[in-house]
C-alpha cells in the first residue's frame, strides 16, 4: 500500500512540475511575432519619428527654421547633446525600424502560408523601409555602421557614406522590380493595403530622391539611376503620396498633437526665417501654415531665441488635429526633383519649369488654397520660373524648402542640397545652421574605436563636417 502511494505521489509531482513550466509562458507577450506585424511596426515608428516635433527626438523643423520656441531654445540653438537628440534618433532607426524591418523579412521567409508571390512582395516592402532608415542615417550623420550593423559583432566598424548610398541605389531598383501581383500584407500594410503598384511608385521615387542627391558628386550613377526611376514610374499625384493616416485617440495619433495639445505646453511658433520669406511672396499658405496672423501675414519669432508665445504666430489649426494624415514622401517632393532632373537633362524628367509649377500647385492645394490664389501666387515675378532671381538650383531649392513645411527634415535636407535659401544665423548660438549631426555620447563608450575612426574618415565628428553629397 505504502509502494501504491509513493508511485501516486511522484506521478502528482511530476504532472505538477509539467504544469509549472507553463507559468514560463507570457502570454501577453507573444515569444513569435509575424512577418506582417512586425513590418507594420516598422512602418509606423518610422512615420512617428519623422512626424514628431518632441525636442528630445526630433529637432529637423527648428533646424529647417520653420519654427522657432518659446522657451528652453537650447535645440533652436543646436544643442543635441543635452536631451541626446542624436543618441535617440540612432536607436529609434537602428533598434526600431531597421531591426523589425530585418526581423520581418526573416518572418516572411519562414511563413509556409505564403506564396512565392506573396514572399517577394512582402520582402520588397520590407526593403523599402529599411532603405528609407539606412539613407536618413547617411544623411543625418554621413559614415554610420551598415555592413555589419545589428550583427553579431557588438564594435561594428562604420562604412563609407557614399558606399551606403550607392549599395541603397542598387536595392531598390531590386526591391522595385520585385513589386508586381498579390503581396497578401492586407491592413498590416498601413499606406497602402498591400497595394504593390503603389509600393513601386514608392520605391522608384525614392531612388529618385537618392540619385538627386548624389548628382553634384556622381554625375553618372545619378542620371543611371534617376532616368531608371523615372522610366519605372514615380509618383504622378497627391494620391500616392506615402503617408499614415492617424486616429483620434492615443496612442495612435499624429505625434505633433501629443506635443502641441495633449502636452499643456506652448512651445513652438512660426520661425521668422520662414515667415519673412512667405510674407515677402504674399503666398497663401500663411493661413494655413500658422495661426495668430497679423493682417495676412506670418509674425515670426527671432530664430535662435526665446520668444513670446502669444504675440508671434503660431502652427496651424490642422497640424494641431490628432488625425492629420503622417506624409514622409509626396508627389510635391517628386514634382521637384523632376525639376531638378530636367535641368540635369535626364531622359524622361520632362520640363523644368512644369515641374516646378506642379510643385509649387501641389503644395498649395493639399493646404487648402484655391486656385485664383494659386495662379496670383505663381504669377509673381518673384516667382514665377523664367523671373525667379537665383540659379535654378536657387530657385528651386527655395519653393521646395517652403514647401517641405510639415516635413522638417527634408527640409533641412533640402538647405543642404541647394544652399538655398538663406537661413538666418541662431541668436544665442551665433552659428549657421549645421550640415549633420554628431555622433551618439554612447557610441564613444559602446563602439569607441569604430566611432573614432569614423570622425577622422569623415573629416571630424563636427556640427559643420559635410556628408558626402553635400558639395555646394
Amino acid at each position: 500500500m505504502k509502494k501504491i502511494l509513493v508511485i501516486c505521489l511522484s506521478v502528482v509531482v511530476m504532472s505538477a512540475c509539467a504544469d509549472l513550466t507553463e507559468l514560463n509562458v507570457d502570454t501577453k507577450n507573444p515569444q513569435e511575432v509575424s512577418g506582417a506585424s512586425l513590418f507594420a511596426n516598422a512602418t509606423k515608428s518610422l512615420v512617428d519619428f519623422m512626424q514628431s516635433t518632441n525636442v528630445n527626438v526630433n529637432n529637423f523643423r527648428l533646424w529647417s527654421q520653420y519654427w522657432a520656441q518659446t522657451t528652453y531654445a537650447d535645440e533652436s540653438n543646436y544643442d543635441i547633446i543635452g536631451r541626446n537628440v542624436n543618441g535617440r534618433t540612432w536607436n529609434t532607426l537602428y533598434t526600431t525600424v531597421i531591426r523589425d524591418a530585418r526581423e520581418a523579412k526573416a518572418a516572411i521567409a519562414a511563413n509556409t502560408l505564403l506564396t512565392d508571390e506573396q514572399k517577394r512582395n512582402q520582402t520588397a516592402m520590407c526593403e523599402v523601409v529599411e532603405v528609407f532608415a539606412f539613407h536618413v542615417l547617411v544623411d543625418i550623420f554621413g559614415d554610420v555602421p551598415y555592413t555589419a550593423a545589428l550583427g553579431d559583432d557588438v564594435t561594428p566598424a562604420y562604412d563609407n557614406d557614399t558606399d551606403i548610398y550607392a549599395d541603397l541605389l542598387d536595392r531598390l531598383s531590386v526591391a522595385a522590380g520585385d513589386l508586381s501581383g498579390s503581396s497578401n500584407m492586407g491592413d498590416a500594410d498601413l499606406i497602402y493595403g498591400g497595394d504593390t503598384d503603389a509600393w513601386k511608385k514608392f520605391a522608384n521615387s525614392l531612388r529618385l530622391r537618392l540619385a538627386i542627391r548624389i548628382a553634384d558628386v556622381d554625375a553618372t550613377s545619378a542620371k543611371s539611376h534617376a532616368e531608371a526611376a523615372i522610366a519605372g514610374g514615380v509618383f504622378t499625384s497627391s494620391a500616392d503620396d506615402f503617408q499614415l493616416g492617424y486616429l483620434a485617440g492615443t496612442p495612435n495619433t499624429n505625434p505633433l498633437w501629443v506635443d502641441l495639445i495633449q502636452s499643456g505646453r506652448s512651445d513652438f511658433i512660426g520661425a521668422n526665417t520662414l515667415g519673412d520669406y512667405m510674407n515677402a511672396l504674399n503666398d497663401p499658405r500663411r493661413a494655413t501654415y500658422f495661426s495668430n496672423l497679423v493682417a495676412g501675414e506670418v509674425v515670426g519669432g527671432a530664430y535662435g531665441d526665446n520668444n513670446n508665445y502669444a504675440a508671434h504666430s503660431q502652427p496651424g489649426d490642422v497640424l494641431t488635429d490628432p488625425t492629420f494624415p503622417g506624409v514622409i514622401f509626396d508627389y510635391t517632393e517628386v514634382a521637384f526633383l523632376l525639376a531638378d532632373a530636367a535641368e540635369r537633362g535626364y531622359a524622361g524628367a520632362g520640363n523644368a519649369e512644369d515641374n516646378y509649377n506642379a510643385g509649387i500647385e501641389s503644395s498649395m492645394t493639399k493646404w487648402g488654397v484655391d486656385a485664383a490664389d494659386i495662379a496670383t501666387y505663381m504669377a509673381q515675378a518673384d516667382v514665377a520660373y523664367a523671373s525667379a532671381p537665383g540659379t535654378w538650383k536657387e530657385k528651386i531649392g527655395k519653393q521646395k524648402w517652403i514647401a517641405m513645411y510639415n516635413r522638417g527634415f527634408e527640409g533641412w535636407s533640402t538647405y543642404r542640397l541647394y544652399d538655398a535659401p538663406a537661413l538666418n544665423m541662431a541668436v544665442q548660438a551665433g552659428i549657421p545652421t549645421p550640415t549633420r549631426f554628431t555622433y551618439p555620447v554612447d557610441e564613444f563608450s559602446l563602439n569607441g574605436a569604430s566611432v573614432e575612426a569614423a570622425g577622422a574618415a569623415i573629416g571630424g565628428d563636427a556640427l559643420d563636417t559635410k556628408v558626402f553629397w553635400d558639395v555646394n
